[in-house]
């Protein structure tokens, strides 16, 4: 499938929020969970097709530097009405080719993607939820606090860089929201804030993602000193400080498998 580019606009120093259209979209449908996904495909610069084209074609027909690159974006927004789908994306330093082609990214653009999938939703029979993450979690708990019914109790923490860095979150639930700034001196101050948490009583259904150590970090004690239960969360290493997506996936396996055995 591809969307074209609608507008593409800065949120935040660190955050652009990217609308797609077109008939392209046809037939996309959203599933029930509200960390829904899509794998989306960026060429190199200068790619010999394009901009509309089968990235499994190009697998068999061009040399590996022409291959376009694949990342994992989760889906803010889907209105099916406008058929209109929402992507926000996180610029690092130095910028990998997502977040280049967001930054650069004009109306008539195209992006090339497969999905949708998905693999959370929060729990109707749950006391209440935790939600925790960083800008690569963002769009996930944003998705999932706006489908919250007002009945519904969540605690969410979420990490930033500053103030500036900060976006609304919108909920009919009741929501206790804190943002955590890190800095140089202090970088994974998620850590800490998800220990000195007040927690709610009785059953909690926990959204854990973000950077790979701190959600190591934050599951361990969920688990060991929280008494959560593995089976009562959705925990994922998005990303690991220190690494490109390409190298992170190569050794994003057995992370996982040394980190699930850990607790």
């Amino acid at each position: 499938m591809h969307g074209e580019v609608l507008s593409a606009t800065r949120l935040t120093p660190s955050l652009v929020r990217v609308v797609l259209g077109g008939w392209g979209l046809d037939g996309f449908e959203m599933p029930a969970e509200t960390d829904t996904y899509i794998n989306i495909a960026i060429p190199p610069l200068g790619a010999p097709y394009g901009p509309v084209y089968d990235p499994r074609e190009v697998h068999d027909s061009y040399p590996r530097e022409w291959w376009p690159a694949r990342r994992r974006y989760t889906v803010r927004e889907w209105d099916a009405r406008s058929r209109q789908l929402t992507l926000d994306f996180v610029l690092h330093v130095p910028a990998g080719p997502a977040g280049a082609w967001a930054a650069a990214a004009q109306p008539g653009d195209v992006l090339i993607f497969n999905g949708p999938g998905g693999g959370y939703r929060p729990a109707s029979d749950t006391a209440w939820h935790l939600m925790v993450g960083d800008e690569s979690a963002l769009p996930a708990i944003a998705a999932s606090v706006e489908r919250l019914p007002p009945e519904a109790q969540a605690v969410v923490l979420l990490v930033c860089d500053g103030p500036e860095h900060e976006v609304e979150l919108h909920s009919p639930a009741q929501l206790d929201l804190r943002w955590i700034h890190r800095s140089e001196a202090d970088p994974t101050p998620l850590i800490r804030a998800v220990a000195d948490a007040r927690f709610l009583t009785g059953s909690v259904h926990a959204f854990i993602h973000g950077e790979a150590e701190e959600i190591r970090t934050i599951r361990r004690q969920l688990i060991l000193e929280r008494g959560i239960a593995d089976s009562d969360m959705s925990c994922s290493p998005y990303w690991r400080r220190g690494m490109s997506d390409e190298q992170w996936r190569a050794v994003k396996k057995d992370f996982v498998v040394q980190m699930t055995a850990e607790a």
